[in-house]
């Protein structure tokens, strides 16, 4: 019911209920109109693929046994009592912009499952495939620019997917390498020949020709196709997404500030595409998956030296945080970073760690979280949560909460079954 001032009687109760606390009906009024001028919230996701080491990065153990706590110790940071890995020497000085989370767990130390399991929120069923957070983001969000919803530099796993949704919330796959003085990213320029008037002509033939297959029978492989030629259409044909994925119209020292490896211009790539409209982008980082040498992997690089996963993640991170910071981004953009799991707390015969899912760090920062804080701690061996104990279903809910998302919010699968966004789980309200 709405009353002869334009209010709902449901506003004007919590107009009241609020007056408790001390608001005024002016400062109810104040406040839900800048709720309603807030600017979304966007999302960039570092996606650590194979399972990062918590006890080697983030949640490292220097009183432990030797073959608990591993070759590397930790360091200061600007935020007092915070200490993360030697390795991580820029990112040190960025502390305070970021919400670190030790207490994750899990009980999938599968790959594929512990990739459903973080990326979807939701554990693996036969009975349904789950969308990705990005998906759900691409699917509610929709299409507001030239530039797809949902981009993955270069490539994202199945598990990142749209699940049960439409095609369209598929993610844009890069599929290629930003480092490569050669980067071109597929159907961003039209094959040789292929003028606009032309593209205009086909695209006409191609809409009456699904105007006869939807006059005798609907498919998925139709609608697939159609979300696919419309995606490359508007990119081919706008100015704006062929700037947004140029980054040589960055200045070499940017360039340089985030590592010219795949994994640093894959995260400056993500900058700009968030500044150019799009909601939420995946940078995958392959590699962490460390069964053997774990100095080699995380500290050295294949060909030696100081340029393993660690340095060159501190590269991209602190950089990322950074630029986004200075740019006014940060407060409206939330980064994550994780894998699908944690390592074993006991090193192996070959000098690495295997699967761990009992617990392991998660890293937010910026969209809204309160930086300069740990949230929850695991045990002396870095075995399992000591406190706080967070399943990836709360930060799926975190996340989407973050966002501007209600998980609650319910979706349908194509036959009409309603699925909440997140179902279970609690917000992890100590990131506010």
């Amino acid at each position: 019911m709405r009353r002869c001032d334009g209010i709902h009687r449901r506003e004007f109760l919590r107009v009241g209920s609020l007056s408790a606390l001390g608001l005024s009906l002016t400062d109810a009024l104040r406040l839900q109109a800048d709720a309603g001028n807030k600017k979304p919230t966007n999302c960039i996701l570092i996606w650590l693929d194979g399972g990062p080491s918590h006890l080697d990065t983030f949640d490292l153990k220097p009183d432990a046994p030797a073959e608990v706590r591993g070759p590397f110790r930790p360091i200061a940071t600007n935020v007092p009592g915070i200490r993360i890995c030697e390795h991580f020497q820029s990112l040190a000085r960025h502390m305070d912009k970021v919400c670190l989370l030790r207490s994750l767990t899990s009980e999938l130390g599968e790959h594929n499952f512990g990739r459903h399991y973080l990326l979807t929120g939701y554990k693996p069923s036969p009975a349904l495939e789950y969308p990705s957070i990005g998906s759900v983001v691409a699917h509610l969000r929709g299409v507001n620019s030239s530039l797809p919803p949902y981009i993955a530099v270069p490539n994202v796993s199945r598990q990142g997917g749209a699940g049960y949704l439409p095609a369209s919330a598929q993610p844009f796959a890069v599929l290629g390498d930003p480092s490569k003085p050669d980067f071109r990213v597929k159907d961003l320029r039209p094959a040789n020949g292929i003028t606009s008037s032309r593209l205009h002509r086909r695209r006409d033939f191609l809409a009456g020709l699904d105007a006869l297959s939807r006059y005798i029978e609907e498919n998925d492989f139709r609608r697939q196709r159609d979300v696919q030629f419309e995606q490359a259409y508007r990119l081919i044909l706008s100015p704006a997404a062929r700037l947004a994925f140029d980054l040589n119209r960055e200045k070499p020292e940017v360039r340089a500030k985030y590592g010219r490896q795949k994994l640093g211009q894959s995260c400056l790539l993500a900058r700009r595409l968030i500044e150019a409209g799009c909601p939420f982008v995946t940078v995958t980082d392959a590699g962490w998956d460390t069964h053997q040498q774990i100095v080699r992997n995380l500290k050295e690089g294949f060909v030696g030296g100081y340029n393993g996963k660690i340095p060159q993640l501190d590269r991209a991170l602190s950089a990322l945080l950074e630029d986004l910071a200075s740019r006014g981004l940060l407060e409206q953009t939330l980064v994550v970073v994780m894998g699908e799991f944690g390592r074993t707390p006991k090193l192996n015969t070959s000098d690495g760690r295997d699967h761990w899912p009992r617990a392991f760090s998660v890293l937010l920062a910026g969209g809204g979280t309160q930086g300069g804080q740990v949230i929850g701690s695991s045990d002396a061996r870095g075995e399992s949560p000591h406190d706080k104990p967070i399943t990836p279903t709360d930060l799926a809910r975190t996340i989407f909460t973050l966002l501007g998302i209600d998980p609650d919010r319910e979706l349908q699968t194509s036959d009409g079954r309603p699925v909440r966004v997140s179902a279970g789980g609690r917000v992890i309200k100590e990131c506010f």
